[in-house]
């Protein structure tokens, strides 16, 4: 037994190392990461219907429903369609300000519309194992759009108060993948619009910063 053992043992390196293959030194442009995507998205339209709230405006909050369009030219690399619409309802602040206490209403605009087109970026594609036995998918993108956005002056103005605003708005935002063809997607998104305002005459930058979730839909693979 002992010097079957012993044999065993003094062959083991041998054989180990006839087995190895020596490929020489690797350039780092010879190295590739390969991941298998189970939802891809390279030449796919993707759709979807998104809730919103602007809750960080002291004056006013704003529920807002938006509509999404993508198209996926390549796998992190899309054009961006965003248009919505919603309405800004006054806070306790603002009911307060214009109370007979203070009598002094303040001077903000709600929004009511937006139109807004770019690219999305996404260089975060992840698998989560959740509890060994369910691995979710996800993907983090990061965009870039201009457009313009609709508003109008909480004060009635006599000439009307509307101001369409000349629009640029970053964001960033993740996909919860639920299957093939559907997704759950949330986007932080900061409009920043050069707003001309009719009872002084000037121009200001003012910034609504909107929460979205929603549902996104994709077209089949292969079809454009």
């Amino acid at each position: 037994m002992l010097q079957a053992l012993a044999l065993a043992l003094t062959l083991t390196p041998d054989a180990s190392a006839q087995d190895m293959v020596d490929i020489g030194v690797l350039r780092n442009e010879d190295i590739a990461v390969v991941q298998n995507l189970l939802y891809p998205k390279q030449e796919r339209t993707e759709v979807g219907v998104h809730l919103g709230l602007m809750p960080f405006d002291a004056y006013l909050w704003t529920p807002n429903a938006q509509l999404s369009f993508n198209k996926h030219m390549q796998e992190n690399l899309s054009f961006s369609l965003v248009a919505g619409g919603g309405y800004g309802l006054k806070t306790a602040a603002y009911q307060e300000m214009e109370s007979p206490s203070f009598g002094a209403a303040p001077y903000a605009y709600r929004y009511l519309a937006s139109l807004l087109a770019g690219m999305e970026w996404n260089p975060i594609y992840a698998k989560l194992n959740l509890d060994g036995a369910h691995v979710v998918h996800f993907d983090v993108y990061l965009a870039g759009r201009a457009g313009v956005t609709l508003s109008e002056s909480v004060i009635p103005l006599k000439q009307g108060g509307m101001s369409a605003s000349p629009t640029l708005s970053p964001a960033l935002g993740a996909r919860l993948w639920l299957n093939e063809d559907a997704t759950l997607r949330v986007e932080l998104r900061d409009d920043v619009l050069l707003q001309n305002r009719s009872v002084t005459d000037t121009w200001h930058v003012q910034q609504n910063m909107n929460v979205t979730a929603g549902m996104t839909f994709f077209s089949a693979r292969g079809s454009r």
